[in-house]
C-alpha cells in the first residue's frame, strides 16, 4: 500500500519539474513513509511514497525493465502475482526483486494491456512507456484504490491523491458547484469529475491510455450476474466457503503482521473466524446501540483471538473532526468514517495490514433495503397506472402518516426510487436547499446508464448492481482507503476478489434475499464458524449517535452556527437549514442525515477553500 503522483509535459520540460513532484510526493507522505522514489526524464515524472509490505528489502519504486524504458509506480497488492511471476520467467522474463510490482512491469511487455485480466487484487498502477511516449494508468476492479487525473494545455497529471495534483505548477484549485448538487442526494461525491473542477476520477474497472496529449478511456471488466439456476442453497453454501478460503488466505500474503478489524457483525466476524489471526481491533460509542464492542469481545474469545478496544466519546469525535476533514480531498458524509478514523488509528499503533469485511453486502445481498421488492410485491397485483397515480398523489400531501412511504414506493419503479444506499435530499429538495443550483444533473440521469445494463434483472439483482457500480466504490471504499492511508495503514478486502465475484453473480437471488433475511446463503455459511447470534445478527453498519448529539443542547449549538454561517450563506438557504434542525431537535422529525450531510460539506469546504486560500 503506497501512493505515488506523477505528469507529463508535452512541452518535453520535465526536469524542470523536478521539484515540483517532489512536493506532490511529500503531500501524500502518509500513504507511505517507509521510503520514497522519483523517475524524471525529458517529458515525464513519477514519484512514488511507498508503505513496505511485500519485498520489502528490494521493491523499491518507481520499477522498471532491463532496458529501463518501462517505468511503473503501484499503489494496492497483487495476490497471484506469484503465479504471474512463474508464468512471465517460462517466458523468459529476468525478476530481479521479490516485490508485486515486478509482474506489471514485465507484464506489461508480454501481454500490454491485456495483463489486467490476469490480476487478482486491488491497485492503481501508471505505466510510463519511454519508447512509445505512451502512459497508460489503471484502476482495480472494484475501486478499491484510488487514481485521479487531470489535463490542462499540454500537462497530463495524475496521483493517487487530489491534494497532490494541486501541487502541480498548471493545475487551478476551483470549485465544482455540479459536485454539490449531486453530493446531496448520495451523500458522496459521485460525478467522474470531482469537487474540483477539471479534476477526474479514473473509474473502477476502467484504464486510461495518454499518448501525443490524447485521452481514451476504456472498462476492461463488467460486473455481470449471470445467475444459473442449478445452484441448490447447499451448493452455494459450500461454494461461497469453499472461495472465500482461497481468498482469505491470497490477502493474508504479506512480510508484515497482519490483523483484522471486528465489529459486531457477520462479515468481519466470518473472516476474523477463519483468517487465524493473532490481533483483532474494535471501537464502540458510549451511547445504548452504538457500541458493538461486547459484541466483538464475544466473538474474539470464541475464536481465541486477542482484541484491542477502544470507546470513542463525543468529545473526541468533535476535536477530530478537523483533522479527519484535512484528509478528505472531497466531502463524504457518513458519518461512520470518523469512527473507522479511530479504528485505523487503534490498529495502526500494533499492524501494518489489516483484514476487513467491505464488500459482502453489495456482492451477496446484505443490506435491509434490498427486502423491499419482496415487502412491495402484494401491490405490484394492482394496475400500474393505479399505483403510480396514487403515489404522485400522496407524494403532494402536506402531512405523514402510517403507511405513506410504502404506497409511494408502491408507485415507483426501482429505477426511480432506488440511487443507493442513501438517498438523502430528493430532488425537489435541493432545488430549495441551493441558492444556484445547476439543475445539470438529477440523481435519477446519474443512475439511468447504470440500470440501462442490468434491463433484465430482477429488482434485487438491480439494486446490487447499482451499489457495486457507486456506492461501494464512492462511499465505502472511499472511507476505508481514506481514513487508513491517514494512518499509514493498509486495509485488504476478502470479499471483493475477482474469484469471489464469479460465485456471488451465479448464485440465484432467491438464496440471497427473502422477506425475513439478508445474504441467506453466506449467513448460512458463516454459520459453520461462529455463534449464531453473530451470523444472525442483522446489518447494522457502524452506528454513530448523531442523532443523538443534534438533541443535545451543546452539539446543536455547535453545529447550527456552522450551518447558518457565512460560508453557508454562499450556498444554501439557511431558513430551510434552520427549519430542519429546529424540527429535529424537538423530535418532530428525524432530519439528523440530512443535517449531517451538510455540516460534512461545510466543514470540509471551509478546510479545502477558506482556511487554504
Amino acid at each position: 500500500m503506497c501512493g505515488f503522483a506523477g505528469y507529463i509535459t508535452a512541452a518535453r520540460t520535465g526536469e524542470q519539474y523536478r521539484d515540483d513532484l517532489k512536493r506532490m510526493m511529500d503531500a501524500i507522505k502518509h500513504r507511505g513513509p517507509d521510503d520514497e522514489g522519483m523517475h524524471v526524464d525529458d517529458m515525464a515524472g513519477l514519484g512514488f511514497r511507498r508503505l513496505s509490505i511485500i519485498g520489502i528489502t528490494n521493491g523499491r519504486q518507481p520499477m522498471y525493465n532491463e532496458d529501463e524504458t518501462i517505468v511503473v509506480t503501484f499503489n494496492g497488492e497483487i495476490y497471484n502475482y506469484q503465479s504471474i511471476k512463474e508464468e512471465l520467467i517460462e517466458k523468459g522474463h529476468i525478476f530481479k526483486t521479490d516485490a508485486d510490482t515486478e509482474v506489471l512491469v514485465h507484464g506489461y511487455e508480454e501481454y500490454g494491456i491485456e495483463l489486467l485480466d490476469k490480476l487478482r487484487g486491488m491497485y492503481a498502477f501508471a505505466i510510463w512507456d519511454r519508447n512509445n511516449k505512451e502512459m497508460i494508468i489503471a484502476r482495480d476492479i472494484f475501486g478499491i484504490k484510488p487514481m485521479f487525473y487531470t489535463q490542462n494545455g499540454g500537462d497530463f497529471v495524475f496521483g493517487s491523491e487530489i491534494k497532490s495534483l494541486l501541487l502541480f505548477p498548471s493545475v487551478k484549485k476551483e470549485f465544482n458547484q455540479d459536485a454539490l448538487e449531486s453530493y446531496l442526494s448520495f451523500q458522496y461525491s459521485v460525478l467522474n469529475e470531482t469537487f474540483y473542477k477539471g479534476i477526474f476520477r479514473l473509474p473502477p474497472a476502467h484504464y486510461l491510455h495518454y499518448k501525443e496529449g490524447e485521452i481514451t478511456i476504456n472498462r476492461y471488466w463488467e460486473p455481470k450476474f449471470d445467475e444459473n439456476p442449478s445452484i441448490t442453497f447447499e451448493d452455494a453454501v459450500k461454494m461461497v466457503n469453499k472461495v472465500m478460503k482461497d481468498s482469505i488466505e491470497a490477502h493474508k500474503i504479506s512480510d508484515t503482521e497482519v490483523g483484522g478489524f471486528l465489529s459486531g457483525g457477520v462479515d468481519s466476524s466470518y473472516i476474523v473466524a477463519r483468517s487465524n489471526l493473532d490481533k483483532t481491533f474494535s471501537v464502540g460509542f458510549d451511547y445504548p446501540n452504538c457500541n458493538e464492542t461486547p459484541l466483538a469481545q464475544t466473538m474474539s474469545e470464541y475464536v481465541g483471538v486477542k482484541n484491542y478496544r477502544r470507546m470513542i466519546n463525543t468529545e473526541d469525535f468533535f476535536e477530530q473532526l478537523p483533522v479527519i476533514m484535512n484528509h478528505t480531498d472531497e466531502p463524504l458524509s457518513d458519518p461512520s468514517c470518523i469512527a473507522l478514523y479511530f479504528l485505523c488509528q487503534l490498529a495502526s499503533e500494533q499492524v501494518k495490514v489489516i483484514l476487513s469485511g467491505e464488500g459482502s453486502d453489495e456482492l451477496f445481498g446484505g443490506y435491509n433495503i434490498y427486502k423491499t421488492p419482496i415487502a412491495l410485491q402484494p401491490m405490484q397485483k394492482l394496475p400500474r397506472g393505479f399505483r403510480r397515480f396514487m403515489a404522485s398523489l400522496l407524494q403532494k400531501l402536506p402531512f405523514d402518516f402510517k403507511g405513506k412511504n410504502y404506497l409511494i414506493r408502491a408507485g415507483q419503479d426501482i429505477e426511480e426510487r432506488f440511487i443507493g444506499n442513501a438517498y438523502i435530499y430528493h430532488t425537489n429538495e435541493v432545488y430549495r436547499l441551493m441558492k444556484h443550483p445547476s439543475k445539470k444533473n438529477t440523481p435519477q440521469s446519474i443512475t439511468r446508464p447504470i440500470y440501462d445494463k442490468v434491463k433484465d434483472k430482477d429488482d434485487i439483482t438491480k439494486m446490487q448492481y447499482l451499489d457495486i457500480n457507486t456506492w461501494l466504490w464512492g462511499d465505502i471504499l472511499n472511507k476505508a482507503d481514506t481514513m487508513s492511508m491517514a494512518h499509514s495503514l493498509e486495509v485488504r478486502v476478502p470479499f471483493l476478489d475477482r474469484e469471489v465475484a464469479k460465485v456471488a453473480f451465479a448464485v440465484p437471488v432467491e438464496h440471497r434475499v427473502d422477506k425475513k433475511e439478508t445474504k441467506r446463503y453466506f449467513r448460512e455459511a458463516a454459520s459453520q464458524f461462529m455463534p449464531d447470534i453473530t451470523a444472525e445478527r442483522k446489518k447494522l453498519g457502524f452506528p454513530i449517535p448523531v442523532r443523538n448529539w443534534l438533541r443535545e443542547e451543546k452539539y446543536h449549538n455547535l453545529i447550527k452556527d456552522t450551518l447558518l454561517s457565512k460560508t453557508s450563506q454562499q450556498f444554501f438557504h439557511t431558513k430551510e437549514l434552520e427549519k430542519l434542525l429546529k424540527e429535529h431537535y424537538q423530535g418532530k422529525k428525524d432530519n439528523a442525515r440530512k443535517i449531517w450531510t451538510v455540516y460534512a460539506f461545510l466543514l470540509w469546504y471551509e478546510k479545502h477553500f477558506e482556511q487554504a486560500a
